[in-house]
This record gives structure tokens, C-alpha cells and sequence, in this order.
């Protein structure tokens, strides 16, 4: 017995492609992350004894109280 599979929908001409909300989301958040990292190296995390994680939590705080 072979299974039966529902044959893929075509629109005229045109890709029909959703992408999950996290799937633009991530890869933005990610490259904010790291270009927060790398922006003032004399600021890092071990200059001044704070960690990374807790500066970009204060990052992000900072920016959405403004």
C-alpha cells in the first residue's frame, strides 16, 4: 500500500512561502547581540568586571524606557 500525499498548491507564477515570526527575529536579535559585543571593546564585560548578559538586559532596559 502506498500512502496517498495531497499534491503541493501552486499559485500563478508565484512562490507562496510564510515564514515563522521567530525565523526574521532570531537572526536580527543575534546580529544586534553581537554587534552590541563587538560596537566599544574598552566597555567589554571584563574591563569592568560586569557580565555581558547583565549589560545587554541593561541595554535593552535603557532602551525601552526612553
Amino acid at each position: 500500500m502506498s500512502a496517498h500525499l495531497p499534491s503541493p498548491t501552486r499559485t500563478e507564477g508565484r512562490a507562496a512561502t510564510t515564514l515563522p515570526w521567530w525565523a526574521l527575529v532570531l537572526p536580527v536579535l543575534a546580529f544586534a547581540v553581537l554587534l552590541t559585543l563587538i560596537a566599544d571593546p574598552a566597555e567589554a564585560g571584563a574591563a569592568t568586571g560586569e557580565s555581558p548578559a547583565a549589560r545587554i538586559v541593561l541595554q535593552i532596559q535603557l532602551l525601552f524606557t526612553r
